[in-house]
């Protein structure tokens, strides 16, 4: 514990979407048995309390039909596994949809916790696991006593509960011995849901309880030192994959910065399909300069927007693919282009304002 205390202690940083991903690919996930232990009480209360009835008629029926004709059964050779085949399946089909409600319910308790986790890390054999001192330490730990208390705490919560609800209905259960079997049924059914109810209600709090503290445990576990944070960077900036990521992250805000330049545009030339170049243009400036520009799909958003935006489209093709070959986004068109760029934006300036417009200077 005193070893640990410290290196938990200079773990300052938040966990990697690399770390957890890494922690996920070898089965360590954020899992609450209490939670787990919360679907299937709701599982097993949903098969008592719409199966049960169903249940009940299925088996005696199958049993008084053994009952009534046992006289009539050849119990010996092949009779036997006959008669003891017909029997298995008779069981096996009454239980068999109570047995899929229980593993619905199992698998939605991991769903609602984690993603799905194919790993063999946590059932590979390993010294740790079976070493004395491993089990002893895993033994009296905050862990096992945390569960301990839980436990107790369990206990005594549906001991009380089924007390509480059995004791107004003591009369009922003392005359329930000579009743007819149909209503003992029907009697054992509902004080049954009373008590799943009531434990289910309690067990929630439970629940919820118990995920945050394994969640904010395991986000603990996972957290990550200085150290740690800086060799994942260096790690992942030598990986061809992370790279490309990177750069294709860079490319797409790069894009959307673009895009949401072209509204603020003063022209758009296009080819008119191909290519589209945004100009803006103000008196504050030495030259126009390029906005956006883009090819094929890209020309043609560029092209919406300024619809959109009712800001001035210019068919022009050769000046569209000149503008696109030798000039950048964010950068002043080039000098060679001064008296073309300057007739189109004196054309669109002369339709907003007569008289206005940007000339090169000499």
């Amino acid at each position: 514990m005193s070893d640990d205390a410290p290196e938990q202690d200079s773990k300052t940083e938040d966990p990697s979407q690399k770390k957890l991903d890494d922690a996920h690919k070898k089965g360590d996930v954020a899992k609450s048995q209490e939670v787990t232990t919360w679907f299937m009480l709701l599982g097993s209360g949903i098969v008592f309390a719409m199966l049960s009835p169903w249940i009940s008629s299925q088996l005696s029926q199958s049993l008084s039909l053994i009952m009534m004709n046992a006289d009539q059964f050849d119990v010996e050779g092949s009779g036997f596994a006959d008669f003891f085949n017909g029997m298995a399946f008779a069981i096996i089909g009454v239980v068999v949809v109570p047995l899929l409600v229980l593993m619905v319910c199992g698998v939605l308790a991991n769903l609602v916790q984690h993603r799905l986790v194919w790993s063999v890390d946590p059932i590979t054999p390993k010294l740790s696991k079976v070493s004395p001192i491993g089990g002893a330490k895993r033994l009296f730990s905050a862990d096992a006593l945390v569960n301990f208390g839980k436990g107790l705490i369990k206990i005594v919560i549906v001991g009380a509960i089924v007390v509480a609800v059995c004791w107004p209905e003591r009369d009922r259960l003392d005359t329930m011995m000579t009743a007819d079997p149909i209503m003992i049924l029907m009697d054992f059914q509902e004080i049954g849901i009373k008590i799943f109810a009531s434990v289910l209600a309690v067990i929630t709090a439970i629940a919820a309880a118990d995920y945050f503290y394994v969640r904010q445990k395991w986000w603990k576990r996972q957290m990550m030192t200085v150290q740690e944070t800086r060799e994942e960077y260096k790690q992942m900036e030598g990986d061809p994959h992370v790279k490309g990521r990177l750069r294709q992250l860079r490319q797409d805000r790069a894009r959307k910065r673009m895009m949401a330049a072209v509204p603020d545009a003063t022209v758009v030339i296009t080819n008119p399909t191909h290519f589209a170049v945004a100009l803006k243009y103000d008196k504050s400036m030495a030259a126009p300069k390029c906005v956006a520009k883009g090819a094929d799909a890209v020309a043609f958003r560029i092209r919406e927007l300024a619809k959109q935006s009712d800001v001035p489209i210019v068919e022009n093709p050769p000046l569209a693919r000149a503008l696109f070959a030798s000039v950048e986004v964010d950068e002043t068109i080039p000098g060679e282009h001064f008296k073309a760029v300057a007739e189109v934006i004196g054309f669109v300036m002369r339709l907003k304002r007569p008289g206005g417009g940007w000339r090169p200077s000499a």
